[in-house]
């Protein structure tokens, strides 16, 4: 007998339990057998697919019965809308940049690098390293493994001038990413109520962070080379702030970097003021045309608190980071974070501290310069060609997004739409706004999977910008 005859069977038996009533016995095997005019291997697998869909039980030694349906009660959760109170608004935590897609689309709006573009080898031979040593049965200190926080002190050490005093090893505390990072720092440094200054348009992240912590944002406007230093001395001056939080590095989504110059008058300020600058070098490795220089190397009287994150360039699987601090700064961040969370894991700290001191890790990073300079390339050329009203702003020397303006009185979030039903997702740059949007923008990653499709992608996105 074929599959026909079992699924001829099934029809029937379904027809038979509709009308019975729970717990009834079916006819025997050999009764259906005669029936159907079929053979017991096809008669039992016509049993098992009903069994498989819930429909019937199997007894042994007494037969096979029509289950009995169960009503599922709705749960009531009411009581916690009483419970809860309003809501805090804090909005959605997930970005549009953290969506799980299909592998057939154009992921334009991706957060992270592709696959090809990670150290792939050098963080399988790390892992499997680190889970034969003592870290894999251990609990490493607060702060981080000795070595890994001497580690990040020195990547600061190498570029810190003459005459400016490096952090130390000590200074250094170890986070699981750099998100749970921000959430301590504005905790312990800004508090509940209190004033934060943000660039605009600054990490979406960040943001939530912010939000998380209680803190109140203010918007601070920034350019290709950094906010107007007297809009940051005016905000500073208006609101009492004592934190302005930044990117100066290959901004997230701008590309925006700082220069020299700009970098020591927004030091200047913040002592002024005497106020911290959050430092977040989240773009580190991931310079194209230029070397990020991080503000922190300039300052040795705390005023900087840098953080720097090893996920984007290692691997998204290995959330390491750091956050380098001084003075009563360190101790309040560090307590925050013992609190939250006790410590890191020392299996991922040893293999973020075993691919990134491999010789083979900086031939890798010289390899994904070139391979995100044609990448960048390559995008802005599609846009261009195929999309010319999205205006890319500044083509950036390193990190891995475009920020397009596209043309005023776009719907973005239309436009995201009708791209999304089209095989291309973008990031509405909606996301990036502490505030109101000051035009219609989307961010477009050129580091994400298949860059072959770039070109497709903007024609795409030109055609639903004409239409």
């Amino acid at each position: 007998m074929n599959d026909d005859s079992s699924a001829r069977i099934v029809a029937a038996l379904r027809a038979v339990v509709a009308d019975a009533a729970p717990g009834a016995r079916l006819p025997s095997t050999r009764a259906l057998v005669a029936e159907h005019q079929a053979s017991p291997v096809t008669v039992q697998k016509a049993l098992r697919t009903l069994a498989a869909q819930g429909l019937v039980e199997s007894r042994p030694g007494a037969g096979t019965f029509v289950r009995a349906v169960r009503v599922v009660r709705p749960a009531d959760h009411g009581w916690q809308t009483a419970a809860l109170r309003a809501s805090p608004g804090l909005g959605s935590p997930v970005s549009s940049t953290m969506r799980d897609v299909p592998n057939d689309v154009v992921a334009l709006q991706s957060g992270y690098p592709a696959r090809e573009l990670l150290p792939e080898r050098l963080v399988r031979a790390a892992l499997a390293r680190a889970a034969r040593a003592d870290v894999a049965l251990s609990r490493s200190p607060v702060a981080g493994l000795p070595e890994l926080q001497g580690w990040f002190a020195t990547e600061l050490a190498r570029a810190t001038p003459s005459g400016v005093t490096p952090p130390a090893p000590a200074d250094v505390t170890v986070l699981p990413g750099s998100q749970s990072g921000l959430s301590s720092i504005f905790r312990s440094l800004v508090g509940a109520g209190r004033p934060l200054l943000v660039e605009s348009p600054t990490y979406w992240g960040a943001l939530t962070a912010a939000a998380s912590a209680g803190v109140r944002v203010v918007p601070v406007p920034s350019g290709p080379e950094g906010p107007a230093v007297d809009d940051l001395a005016r905000a500073f001056a208006e609101t009492g702030a004592r934190a302005f939080y930044a990117q100066p590095s290959f901004a997230n989504p701008t590309g925006a970097r700082w220069t020299a110059t700009r970098s020591l008058e927004i030091l200047a300020v913040a002592r002024e003021h005497g106020a911290f600058v959050v430092e977040d070098d989240w773009a580190h490795d991931l310079g194209i045309d230029a070397e990020p220089t991080p503000l922190a190397v300039h300052d040795d009287g705390g005023h900087v608190v840098y953080l720097r994150s090893l996920t984007k360039s290692v691997s998204p699987s290995l959330r390491v980071a750091a956050v380098v601090a001084r003075g009563p700064a360190r101790e309040r961040i560090r307590n925050d974070r013992a609190a939250e969370a006790m410590y890191v894991s020392g299996v991922l700290q040893a293999a973020a501290l075993d691919v990134v001191t491999q010789p083979a890790w900086r031939t890798h990073l010289r390899q994904l310069r070139v391979q995100l300079r044609s990448r960048r390339d390559l995008l802005v050329t599609s846009l261009r060609e195929h999309a010319p009203e999205a205006h890319v702003e500044l083509v950036p020397t390193g990190g891995l997004n475009l920020w397009v303006r596209l043309p005023d009185g776009t719907d973005v979030d239309r436009l995201v739409r009708r791209c999304e039903a089209d095989g291309v997702l973008l990031a509405s740059g909606r996301e990036w706004f502490p505030a109101e949007p000051t035009g219609p923008y989307v961010r477009l990653n050129f580091a994400g999977p298949r860059p072959e499709a770039f070109a497709e992608a903007a024609v795409v996105l030109g055609r639903a910008l004409r239409s």
